[in-house]
């Protein structure tokens, strides 16, 4: 069977021919922005803070994408201990990469000792801006309102004399 499109013929989906011609084509893949939150082993985090922060940046890096923020979430008791740890250390990382890599990165994480547990989520495109800001600590400023107060506190504060009964009742 000849597929007319690309003049070749085409082979089972799965079959080993079909495959050699998936690996050799190029792709365009979109890459999408995801979510990782890593808790770390606290006492390695902190015998080497700077070699356990990088270990997202590298491993971004080694699958061809590209880290957009990378921070010191938090660190914390955990809610039960996890390989006999009760202390994690929690690293947020939003990064680009294509989603085949996917599966590496999460084998790579798997069998790092250093990692106790990692989850990683698809960030949806409208929200990638905000998070990113707000993960870099650069969110907007609140304006800040004046607490309500009544209408006698009102008066006292602009001036105006008022009543000793207004201002018990």
């Amino acid at each position: 069977m000849r597929d007319n499109a690309a003049g070749r013929i085409a082979s089972e989906p799965f079959s080993p021919q079909a495959i050699r011609d998936y690996e050799n084509e190029e792709f365009a893949l979109a890459q999408n922005v995801y979510e990782n939150m890593l808790i770390l082993d606290s006492n390695k985090y902190a015998q080497d803070p700077t070699g356990m922060g990088g270990l997202m940046t590298a491993l971004v890096g080694k699958l061809g994408g590209e880290v957009l923020v990378s921070r010191l979430w938090n660190e914390q008791r955990l809610a039960y201990p996890i390989d006999g740890h009760k202390k994690g250390t929690y690293w947020l990382t939003y990064f680009r990469v294509d989603s085949l890599k996917l599966t590496e990165m999460a084998r790579d994480l798997r069998i790092n000792e250093s990692v106790l547990r990692q989850m990683t989520l698809k960030v949806d495109p409208r929200l990638v801006e905000a998070l990113v800001e707000h993960a870099k600590g650069g969110g907007r400023p609140r304006p800040v309102e004046a607490p309500a107060t009544s209408p006698a506190a009102s008066a006292v504060l602009s001036g105006i004399e008022v009543p000793e009964e207004a201002m018990n009742g």
